[in-house]
């Protein structure tokens, strides 16, 4: 016979745990990925990137079938892979001809190396503060951002989430901008009928190990147009090799990487893209049971849907309504934890608060990029710039990490009784 007691009392002061089970990982890697594996090891063309002009320029017989097959999913006309998804970034920024001293509008609530894309171009990040419901970059803060000097927008699809890419991609034109979409974290994701990362100048994808998909480490970048296909391509295969015989004009940023995915990982890659939508629909199957038994908890807002949207849950987010718990995030996520509440993080990113951003502990007194503009013109990375991404991270947001496991609903009814538990109990949380 149950105890009573000690089941209605929280773990954490004693009582007994709501869930007592280890989680099964995400595990994406099977048969088929091993074999494919194993028919380019008896092949034995590992690699056919050649940095000279001729057809093995372009990647060997795997990579260019990995690249049709993504061209062909995400329906867009040029597919090109990379060999991670930051090498991806750099190899957007170049080709859309950023130049030192360019401003580029990005979130700071997003992977480092969204920003030190811009920065490796000795062009200067400008962050722009994000939307509460979605993570997403800020409409108007956008727009207070833009400059002479700004170039081009960066917009970050997170956890899963389309940014709002039509009003984006507007204020673009409308400031002959550039825009890129980072959808690293959204592979599959639908807004407005298209596919996160298909709308933007150049989108894409990261396929490092603990995406929806991967390759160990990989991305493909998206674009319609012709002219950026083939700076991209130039850039990611040693370009300055090669780039009279690709009959490019403007040799902008024609400093071409080893920047290539080798005949391994585009086998894998292949195969990987074939389970993309089943594994999105188990990730959303989750989040709907997740969002069906959470949304009414006081103060605890869950992932806002949109009727154009669809949310692919690289992680489940949370924001805790501080007017309504007045328990501190790191008691509630303790407490949680406690009850056997898997993959819970609390806080997540402010970019623009790195020290790489804080010029006299980065760079010394002249710094790098800043010296590129006078005093009075220097980007502010102060706190308070970007408000709510800054409570979100130090305050609000807590999120599971949905991507890393292989979840079944009863899992989601587990982890939403335990966080019932907790919201039964909050006052006892109080002393």
């Amino acid at each position: 016979m149950k105890d009573l007691v000690t089941e209605s009392k929280l773990a954490i002061f004693g009582g007994n745990k709501s869930i007592n089970k280890t989680f099964n990982k995400h595990v994406s890697i099977g048969k088929e990925e091993i074999q494919a594996v194993n028919d380019v090891m008896a092949d034995g063309v590992l690699s056919k990137f050649i940095g000279a002009w001729e057809p093995d320029f372009f990647g060997g017989p795997k990579v260019l079938a990995f690249e049709r097959a993504c061209g062909d999913y995400f329906q867009v006309k040029h597919a090109i892979t990379v060999n991670s998804w930051t090498s991806g970034l750099i190899v957007a920024i170049g080709a859309i001809g950023i130049e030192p001293g360019d401003e580029v509008i990005v979130s700071p609530w997003t992977m480092s190396a969204s920003a030190m894309a811009i920065l490796h171009w000795n062009a200067i990040p400008v962050f722009a503060d994000i939307e509460q419901d979605t993570f997403c970059l800020d409409i108007q803060a956008i727009k207070s951002k833009i400059t002479p000097r700004t170039k081009a927008i960066m917009a970050i699809d997170i956890f899963g989430n389309s940014a709002a890419m039509n009003e984006i991609m507007d204020i673009a034109r409308r400031n002959s901008l550039k825009v890129i979409s980072d959808s690293a974290q959204s592979p599959g994701a639908i807004y407005a009928g298209k596919k996160a990362g298909t709308i933007a100048d150049i989108g894409g994808i990261s396929l490092n190990y603990h995406k929806h998909i991967h390759t160990g480490e990989g991305g493909v970048l998206f674009t319609d147009d012709d002219e950026l296909a083939t700076r991209m391509k130039l850039i990611r295969n040693h370009a300055e090799s090669v780039v009279y015989g690709m009959g490019i004009e403007d040799l902008t940023n024609m400093v071409g990487y080893n920047f290539r995915l080798g005949e391994i990982e585009a086998a894998i890659g292949i195969e990987q893209l074939k389970k993309l939508d089943s594994i999105i629909l188990q990730k959303q199957a989750i989040a709907n049971v997740l969002t069906g038994r959470l949304k009414n908890l006081p103060g605890l807002i869950t992932p806002t849907s949109h009727e154009d949207l669809a949310n692919v849950y690289y992680v489940y987010p949370l924001v805790i309504d501080t007017r309504i718990i007045r328990i501190s995030r790191s008691r509630l996520v303790q407490a949680l934890r406690e009850e056997g509440v898997p993959a819970l993080a609390e806080g997540y990113q402010n970019i623009h608060l790195l020290p790489v951003f804080q010029r006299k502990i980065a760079f010394g007194k002249k710094g790098f990029p800043w010296s590129l503009l006078k005093a009075d013109e220097q980007p502010n990375y102060k706190p308070g710039s970007c408000p709510v991404a800054e409570k979100l991270h130090s305050q609000t947001y807590i999120s599971l990490g949905l991507t890393g496991l292989d979840l079944t609903k009863g899992d989601a009814e587990m982890i939403a009784d335990a966080f019932q538990k907790v919201w039964n109990n909050l006052e006892t949380l109080e002393i």
